[in-house]
């Protein structure tokens, strides 16, 4: 056989065995990737806030939806108190395998470290995201004593009475308060704040007018409003949720007023990613369903499917915005 010939046969083998490698190469993921087993026992989701409170029905009302279509129990633990510390402890500290998840608050992940030296910092650096929760603006509530119906008309009221005009929150450094100082600081007006130990002695005090205002999830509020004791003035961000998408937006009255609370699913940082795909491909589908949002959204909630990189987003994002704040008004809680 000439060499030109011969030449030209190996040449067409190699061009041959090359496609073939190509096509081995692509569909070899398929196969050499089996699909995680997860989970194989109950699953613990561990919520740093006692039972009853926002982030509890949020935390209760996914794992009854995951759990159903999981095929295995989903179990709340509450470790409220210190901060959140003690549940992101038990998280961090757990098996990687997908079994012991974390449903946090933006407050646990972004406020506390900010915050506090003890804030659970180095706790965070253990534990990864496997996706959004649910999101929802506060509302801002006036007592019904205060003469005033509107954002404006609270502005006005509080630079036509400078210290006068007082926000409750439930402690210092929580999100009231820091929204009380977001506030403050667009409207150019001197307001006090009066910390209490807990929301209820907050809301007794706003219904009897020894406060003036609070900033709030809806729910926490919407007993006393609807019997006409507090006004609902407004919303601290927009909301696709017919509870809050009427209401007027602060930023119509305070232009870059603007802030939501979030929650977000984690896990022990060693978890492999293949499983946190599977557990974020799990929660993504029970959050898309109606059912759930039915029950969830009234309350002002909006369940957001997201991805752990749209948490590390969230997590920037707000960092930087209330980690200003929180400078420019001193805010500590050592």
């Amino acid at each position: 056989m000439p060499p030109s010939i011969q030449r030209h046969r190996r040449l067409a083998l190699a061009a041959g065995a090359g496609a073939l490698a190509a096509l081995l190469a692509a569909i070899q993921p398929a196969f050499a990737q089996p699909a995680v087993n997860w989970p194989t026992k109950p699953v613990k989701l561990v919520v740093p806030y006692a039972a009853g409170g926002p982030a509890d029905v949020v935390a209760r009302e996914v794992a009854q939806a995951l759990a159903a279509d999981i095929r295995q129990p989903v179990l709340i633990e509450n470790l409220g108190g210190a901060m959140g510390v003690p549940a992101l402890s038990v998280v961090a500290r757990a098996e990687p395998d997908g079994h012991t998840l974390l449903l946090a608050a933006f407050g646990n992940v972004v406020l506390q470290p900010m915050l506090s030296k003890n804030g659970g910092a180095d706790l965070l650096a253990r534990l990864r995201p496997v996706g959004t929760v649910s999101t929802s603006p506060h509302v801002l509530v006036v007592s019904a004593k205060l003469p005033v119906k509107t954002v404006q008309e609270l502005v006005d009221y509080a630079r036509a009475n400078p210290g006068k005009v007082s926000f409750a929150s439930a402690g210092t450094g929580g999100t009231a308060h820091l929204g009380m100082e977001m506030f403050k600081a667009l409207s150019k007006t001197e307001v006090l704040h009066v910390p209490y130990k807990g929301s209820s002695a907050a809301v007794n005090d706003l219904v009897s007018g020894q406060v003036s205002a609070m900033f709030s999830s809806l729910p926490s509020l919407q007993g006393v409003a609807d019997k006409g004791y507090v006004r609902v003035v407004g919303a601290t961000a927009a909301s696709t949720s017919a509870a809050t998408r009427p209401l007027p937006l602060l930023s119509a009255a305070l232009p870059g007023f603007d802030y939501t609370t979030w929650y977000a699913m984690y896990a022990p940082l060693g978890t492999p990613t293949p499983l946190v795909e599977r557990m974020n491909a799990a929660l993504r589908k029970v959050l898309q369903n109606p059912a759930l949002a039915a029950k969830i959204e009234p309350a002002g909630i909006e369940l957001h499917t997201g991805s752990p990189d749209e948490v590390q987003a969230w997590t920037r994002r707000d960092t930087e915005k209330w980690g200003r704040i929180i400078r420019d008004a001193k805010v500590s809680i050592d």
